[in-house]
């Protein structure tokens, strides 16, 4: 009878705190999506990856900027000082040598410039840190599937009214029961990959039929999932809320329908989420394993 009691109360503080962990998760604000209101800015960078690329964004158009307005003023001037009207007599020297060397010496050191900010963001994006958890993700014709590696579980995530191409009242119905608004069409999944606020994430990339693309804006990571080759990227979100992402790789007739999400959580609400997960999808308790164990 005591086993049975403990049993029953062990149950309902699963239950309990499942249904704690759900509430969290569907009350996340969402943070990283379009936005028509702003479309031509990024999405907000919630971490350090998505910060180094928005700041070399800028850097690059300032100097981009300079170059434009320098070679246009250059395009008046010259419009304006050697036009037929002023000069009847066309000149007739062929070069200029210290001219020639400086339009070719100038861009050099530009590029030159630009390559000593960009690669070290290049390396910080392609050296893979030892990973707080591992996820796999594969791309297929047309969702996703993750692994969560360390835990022995994984599932499907697919569009919320995949198979439609327009919002049907049953669709977005869909959509509000799983705690999104009909402005989360297209965006939106089933199941989110769920993961805790500053920590690393490493995520494991491949495809099982043809090429496709894992990206999330608001990290900052984008990689190709190959058949046949295991890819990886990393990120650590600073901020809780949820992220929207989509395939970036042109997979065939349903390529914009498998939408990638991403909720960053509370270590606390994480490890709630994942007793639940294990339970689900893997068929035992993360506690009853722990116990095992021991």
């Amino acid at each position: 009878m005591r086993i049975a009691k403990l049993f029953a109360g062990f149950a309902a503080l699963l239950t309990a705190t499942g249904a704690h962990a759900q509430a969290a998760l569907d009350n996340l604000e969402i943070i990283g999506k379009p936005n028509a209101e702003t479309s031509l800015s990024f999405q907000p960078a919630v971490t350090e990856l998505a910060r180094d690329l928005h700041w070399l964004d800028q850097f690059v158009f300032v100097i981009i900027t300079v170059i434009t307005l320098f070679v246009t003023a250059l395009l008046l001037w010259c419009a304006y000082r050697f036009n037929a009207k002023r000069n009847p007599n066309a000149a007739t020297f062929t070069h200029h040598s210290t001219l020639e060397v400086a339009w070719t010496m100038v861009p050099v050191i530009i590029l030159v410039i630009i390559g000593a900010f960009s690669v070290p963001v290049l390396f910080k994006q392609q050296r893979i840190p030892e990973g707080d958890i591992v996820i796999k993700a594969t791309g297929y014709q047309w969702y996703w599937g993750y692994e969560y590696v360390d835990h022995g579980f994984g599932f499907d995530s697919i569009m919320i009214g995949a198979g439609e191409n327009r919002l049907t009242p049953d669709v977005e119905a869909e959509l509000v029961e799983a705690g999104y608004s009909k402005d989360e069409f297209l965006l939106a999944t089933d199941t989110a990959v769920v993961v805790p606020v500053n920590k690393t994430i490493v995520m494991q990339v491949t495809g099982a039929d043809v090429i496709h693309s894992w990206t999330i804006p608001a990290f900052g990571v984008k990689q190709d999932a190959v058949p046949g080759r295991l890819a990886a990227l990393w990120f650590k979100a600073e901020k809780e809320g949820i992220y929207f992402g989509q395939c970036s790789e042109l997979c065939g007739q349903a390529h914009a329908y498998m939408p990638i999400t991403v909720k960053v959580v509370s270590q606390e609400v994480y490890d709630a989420w994942l007793e639940g997960a294990i339970e689900e999808y893997a068929g035992t308790p993360l506690s009853v394993q722990v116990a095992s164990a021991n």
